[in-house]
């Protein structure tokens, strides 16, 4: 696992005084590189038009921020979609959990969060975007890796609380 995407695991796991793991196994067959480069680009895009999206309309802002939850709806679903491990019985195909491909995609993450801080450092760009840009990835991140780890609305609430009261 990433040290960066370890870091995060291991302040969730002091705030919730416990060992975390993922939610869910991957499938027992192998993911080919094809399907894998299709999932990645697809989670890409998605993160993409989905904060365009959020700059064009502002719609999910507030005076605290964004509703990172609300921006990033289908990034979200396709991140539960990616690690969904029951279908209904008349589903034609089995369910195919994938958390290494959502370990792929924070990593994804991380490093346009890597980005986005060393722009706002070089002062490229424009700042008040980077710095909401930089809020929502690290929203997304949280989001993300919580969803990875099947944390519930209490844990998200403990986790906030603490970040707020840092």
């Amino acid at each position: 696992m990433d040290d960066r995407l370890q870091a995060r695991k291991a302040e969730f796991e002091a705030v919730l005084g416990r060992t975390l793991s993922p939610a869910v196994q991957d499938a027992p067959e192998p993911i080919s590189d094809e399907d894998l480069k299709y999932l990645m680009d697809q989670a890409e895009d998605l993160f993409w038009n989905e904060l365009e999206w959020e700059h064009l309309t502002e719609e999910e802002q507030l005076d605290e921020g964004t509703l990172t939850e609300q921006a990033f709806p289908g990034f979200l679903a396709f991140i539960r979609g990616l690690l969904l491990d029951e279908v209904m019985p008349d589903a034609l195909a089995g369910a195919t959990p994938r958390p290494s491909v959502v370990r792929g995609i924070l990593g994804f993450l991380l490093d346009e969060l890597d980005r986005f801080r060393s722009r706002l450092d070089a002062g490229e760009g424009d700042g008040e975007r980077l710095k909401a840009e930089i809020a929502m990835t690290e929203g997304l991140i949280d989001l993300t890796l919580a969803t990875l780890m099947g944390l519930t609305a209490s844990d998200l609430e403990s986790l906030s609380e603490a970040r707020a009261g840092n």
